[in-house]
């Protein structure tokens, strides 16, 4: 096995896409695209997103200390997209993609009624870094959509067709290899398993 040495760089992926909302002093909701999103702590729970100064929404996000993290299914993919090349200062990205705002209990901005989880987060602190700076959010509250609930009240996540971003291009999600300890779960006898068949059939 041979290897090439690169210079630094984020080769962190896949990441998820979330498209974030917002919203400043005007009163005017915004959508920015973040792949620079992630957990940070679970107890109390809070996440990151890092955001350029240079960006409209970075200007919100600091006026009115809060965002909804909103997850990205594949029909929205291509809303995802056009939130991520264009700016909220020349248009209402709501309007332009037909998204709907939801105002929920937990704060003012709204979230997008489209996204099948929205993740509302007050910032705690905010990280200057070089390029970006971070905002840290406490999760005050999460809505989701119901249509994903089974009838155990079980929200299946995997339902939902979620996107994945890997340097410059969206993907789905594959095919579910296990589940968390599932490398270390004992394995039942086949031998029992068998003896139970067989008193069944008498």
């Amino acid at each position: 096995m041979s290897k090439l040495s690169w210079r630094a760089g984020n080769m962190l992926y896949p990441v998820p896409s979330v498209m974030v909302s917002c919203m400043g002093e005007d009163k005017k909701a915004n959508i920015i695209t973040i792949a620079w999103a992630g957990t940070v702590c679970s107890d109390p729970a809070m996440v990151s997103i890092s955001v350029r100064k240079s960006r409209y929404s970075h200007k919100l996000i600091s006026e009115s200390k809060e965002f909804v993290i909103n997850l990205v299914s594949k029909k929205l993919a291509r809303a995802c997209d056009y939130c991520g090349v264009k700016s909220g200062r020349d248009i209402d990205k709501f309007k332009e993609m037909k998204l709907n705002q939801y105002v929920s209990e937990y704060m003012d901005t709204p979230a997008i009624e489209e996204s099948p989880v929205n993740i509302y987060c007050k910032v705690v602190k905010v990280l200057e870094l070089g390029s970006h700076d971070m905002f840290i959010g406490e999760v005050v509250g999460v809505t989701v959509d119901d249509k994903y609930m089974d009838e155990n009240n079980k929200f299946n996540l995997d339902k939902t067709n979620l996107i994945t971003y890997s340097h410059g291009e969206y993907f789905t999600l594959g095919e579910k290899l296990g589940t968390f300890g599932y490398s270390v779960k004992k394995k039942k006898s086949n031998k029992k398993s068998v003896v139970k068949y067989k008193k069944k059939k008498r």
